[in-house]
Parts: structure tokens; C-alpha cells; sequence
């Protein structure tokens, strides 16, 4: 069946088989993404992989930051073997992402037999994400020197777009429009400042007496002054008048000072870890 498929660019009109795709196939792999799948059609990088007019198989892997190419959703038709339709979408991806420029692939991984193509395909294991829960509990809350919480706001995302930037290395860089999609689904999203500067901000998320900690991030030059546990001890402190019980964060396991700003705040890892499998292209030579 398969020597007979082809694949090509996805593009809007394929909005309703690829909905059917994510709602119906078994296998897929989707990327823990404040957007939808589908709202990368249009997008480059995004491919389908059909026989005459059925879609049996779709990859979208668009660059958040540049150069870096996150697996955003991967599914495949349960009558296709997932194997060989990721080795020929993948293929594809990787000719595309070397005649880009080069750059990484990289995708957070939750099921086993998605790794397990992720391997064959020459991606290595690049770290973890671990889980950290934080049951309900009194949290003293003490004002950092220098630094005032207050409520993001919608102008303050190009700040927060700087800030992003600045604390994390280019994989795990969100654009400002992700982080505009962030903000419109925070339940309390919060920003620092130090004087009159800003230089720091969380968004979490909450639902059902439960929150999620979604992101954190602090100017290099602005940490270890208090922004952080600022941030944190405001976060706690609203989420007690909600009455929310568990507060939940993720993290890579070799980020050993997030580790251990979040274990001196009460979080404790629940064992779930994800493995971060990344693959990296050569840059082409220039002519």
C-alpha cells in the first residue's frame, strides 16, 4: 500500500481528513503545544502522506525559534504501519529542514513505539521532562527586595517574547505568538519588575481544583535577586484564595537550579519523565 503513496505539502483544504485523522487513528504523537494542530496549515514544514485523495498519514514539524523544529503532531492511519509512514514523511522533513540551513529536530516523547522510531531514524536521547506536584499547603508570603508582582497584560508580550528569549537556549525559545496563545489560556499570569523594568513572568493554567505551572522565565542578568521566588510565592498565594489543591510543573531533568527553586517551594517529582529525543542537520555550505 504503501509504494503506491505520495507525499505533499498539507494544505488547508485538507483541514477536514486531518481533523478525522487526530480524532479517530490511534496512532499519533502530538507535541504539548498551546495550539492546535491544525492551526499550523499553511504553515511550512507540515506534510501529508496519501494514496490518490486519502490522507493516511501527516507531519508537522514548523520552527518555533530558527533552526528548530519541534515534531508537533505525527498520526497515521490505524490500517498503515506507523513505521514506514514516519520514514517517509521524515524523509522528506529531513531534506526540507538541510536545504533550510540546517538545524535540530527534536520531539518530547510519550509513547514507546514513537521513540522507537524516533531512534531508527538517528535521533538520540537529549534529556528529560520530569513532573513536579505541589499539594495544597500555607505558604509565607514574603516581598522580594526590589522587585514587585503584578498582572501580566497583553502588552507586556513583547517584553515577555525578550525575556523568553533571553533565559532559555533556542530549543525551548517560544515566539511571541505562542506566548500570545499562552496568555489567552492562563488562569493567572503574572509579570516582575525590578526597578520599573521587567524581568520576569510566569502563565499557569487551571482547571477542576488543579494548576499547571506552564512557564517561568527570568532575565539572565535579573536572576538570583528574588524574581523568580517572587513569582512563585504570588503564584501560590492566589491559587490558595482559589482553592486550587495541586499545582504541577514540568522541567528538564538536567535544569538542576529550576530543580531546586521548585523542591525549596514544596514541589516534589511524581516519577513521570518524558524523554527528549533530538536530531541535528548539518548546515549547508554556502556556494
Amino acid at each position: 500500500m504503501l509504494t503506491a503513496a505520495f507525499v505533499r505539502p498539507a494544505v488547508l483544504a485538507d483541514r477536514r481528513q486531518l481533523s478525522d485523522l487526530l480524532s479517530l487513528e490511534a496512532r499519533m504523537h502530538r507535541h504539548l503545544d498551546w495550539r492546535h494542530s491544525l492551526d499550523w496549515l499553511g504553515s511550512p514544514f507540515y506534510w501529508t502522506l496519501a494514496e490518490g485523495a486519502q490522507i493516511a498519514a501527516a507531519l508537522a514539524c514548523p520552527p518555533e525559534a530558527p533552526r528548530q523544529f519541534w515534531i508537533r503532531w505525527f498520526a497515521v492511519a490505524n490500517s498503515w504501519d506507523p513505521q514506514q509512514a514516519w520514514e517517509r514523511l521524515w524523509q522528506t522533513a529531513r531534506e526540507a529542514i538541510v536545504q533550510a540551513g540546517g538545524g535540530r529536530a527534536a520531539a518530547i516523547v510519550t509513547q514507546p513505539w514513537f521513540q522507537s522510531a524516533l531512534a531508527a531514524s538517528g535521533f538520540e536521547n537529549l534529556q528529560a521532562i520530569v513532573t513536579l506536584e505541589r499539594e495544597r499547603q500555607p505558604q509565607a508570603r514574603r516581598e522580594a527586595r526590589r522587585v514587585q508582582i503584578r498582572a501580566m497584560q497583553a502588552a507586556d508580550l513583547p517584553a515577555v517574547a525578550r525575556i523568553d528569549s533571553a533565559a532559555f537556549e533556542p530549543l525551548w525559545q517560544n515566539s511571541q505568538e505562542t506566548l500570545r496563545a499562552a496568555f489567552s489560556q492562563a488562569l493567572i499570569a503574572s509579570a516582575a519588575e525590578e526597578d520599573g523594568r521587567m524581568v520576569g513572568y510566569q502563565i499557569s493554567t487551571g482547571a477542576g481544583g488543579r494548576a499547571h505551572l506552564a512557564r517561568l522565565a527570568v532575565c539572565p542578568d535579573a536572576q538570583r535577586r528574588g524574581a523568580a521566588s517572587g513569582l512563585l510565592e504570588d503564584l501560590i498565594a492566589r491559587l490558595n484564595e482559589y482553592g486550587a489543591s495541586k499545582l504541577s510543573v514540568n522541567t528538564q531533568s538536567d535544569n538542576f537550579s529550576s530543580l531546586h527553586l521548585y523542591q525549596k517551594f514544596g514541589f516534589r517529582r511524581t516519577g513521570a519523565e518524558y524523554p527528549v529525543y533530538a536530531w541535528n542537520a548539518p548546515r549547508q555550505s554556502a556556494v
